[in-house]
């Protein structure tokens, strides 16, 4: 149902929605998911917020049905596209009004560029580039906290999996990259409360909420100085590859040799009908396009099969694809990190293997 002020109980968890192509992103969505069961976890109530021009309203249903008991829209024409200053103003009132205690984002360019400046604005904490969100309690030798958000993440180069906690500044809050959560399956029968965040746009004189929350009631204030950067087009680029809805990713890491070798590669994922994925030393030295990079600071995969050719498997590559439903790595070093997260391993070299897994597999009618 719909409401035009109150709701949205304190200590929610909460989400903040990207809009892409005229619905919410599914990182929002994936994060809505999580939430719902971090919420459910400490007993409390999931919330989002979504600002954008007119429209974005028509958003709301797909958000409850994802997970969201109360939506918070934040709708006017100065919002229509991502700027940095009018929308970090306005979420950082939304949270002022409503104190969620734990505000997620995407790791996406606008949850990057978002993210950051709200947490300057509430003067909190924010962990970058998630892994993985629990619930926990932490004890230090005065105090003992109780419900907390675990916020975790590879740390020094990847050599460890670090566990961040806020204990003492709300809200807690973290970016998480796609793919990291699953997708929640829609529940059109959820209900949920739609809370419209009246916006109002003034003169730069007016005090629009640096430091001081406007009236609970009362819109949230942007200023004309918020806009003194204009979008004047708008590009975007189509991902030359779809790695997080292949069914069979067949990646290529540095033992791949060269950019030549992974005409090999795509040899096997076309014979498989998969896709090509690599580590990220193989889009650094150039072999191969980021958009195929997966790990931490690529894409995060979860296909049916997934070949790692190569790939010795630190920590940000498994990060990316160790929740595959099954894992063959080939690999020459018998002692590569690959091989424990891998459900078959060889040990070979792939340039041997590969083309009698071409081979053994067109045998059975493949093209």
């Amino acid at each position: 149902m719909a409401s035009d002020g109150g709701g949205g109980a304190a200590g929610a968890v909460w989400v903040y929605i990207e809009t892409a192509g005229g619905a919410p992103a599914e990182v929002s969505l994936e994060l809505l998911g999580r939430a719902r069961e971090l919420a459910d976890r400490l007993g409390v109530s999931t919330g989002c917020v979504c600002a954008g021009g007119p429209g974005v309203r028509a958003h709301a249903p797909a958000l409850i049905a994802a997970g969201a008991d109360t939506v918070h829209i934040a709708e006017h024409e100065c919002l229509a596209d991502y700027l940095a200053l009018p929308h970090s103003r306005v979420v950082t009132e939304a949270i002022r009004r409503y104190q969620p205690q734990i505000v997620l984002y995407g790791a996406t360019t606008t949850g990057r560029d978002l993210a950051p400046r709200v947490a300057s604005a509430l003067r909190t904490g924010l962990t970058a580039d998630c892994t993985d969100l629990q619930i926990g309690d932490h004890e230090t030798r005065e105090n003992r906290y109780s419900d907390l958000l675990y916020q975790i993440r590879p740390a020094f180069g990847g050599n460890i999996i670090a566990t961040i906690v806020s204990p003492e500044h709300r809200p807690q809050m973290a970016t998480v990259r796609e793919g990291v959560f699953r997708l929640p399956d829609a529940d059109v029968t959820r209900t949920g409360d739609i809370i419209e965040l009246p916006i109002e746009r003034v003169a730069s004189t007016v005090d629009g909420g640096n430091g001081k929350p406007v009236a609970a009631g009362g819109p949230i204030l942007v200023q004309d100085d918020d806009f003194l950067v204009e979008l004047l087009a708008r590009t975007r680029e189509g991902k030359a590859v779809d790695l997080k809805g292949a069914r069979i990713v067949v990646s290529g890491g540095i033992g791949v040799g060269s950019a030549a070798g992974f005409d090999l590669l795509r040899e096997l994922a076309h014979t498989l009908g998969g896709v090509v994925g690599a580590s990220r030393a193989a889009v650094d030295a150039g072999w191969i396009a980021r958009d195929h990079q997966v790990g931490q600071t690529g894409t995060t995969v979860r296909p049916k099969l997934y070949v790692a050719a190569g790939i010795s498997g630190s920590v940000q590559h498994r990060a990316g694809m160790d929740q595959s439903a099954r894992i063959l790595a080939i690999n020459t070093d018998p002692q590569a990190p690959i091989f424990s997260v891998a459900h078959y391993g060889v040990v070979a070299d792939l340039h041997e293997v590969i083309p009698k897994l071409i081979k053994a597999y067109r045998a059975k009618g493949a093209p």
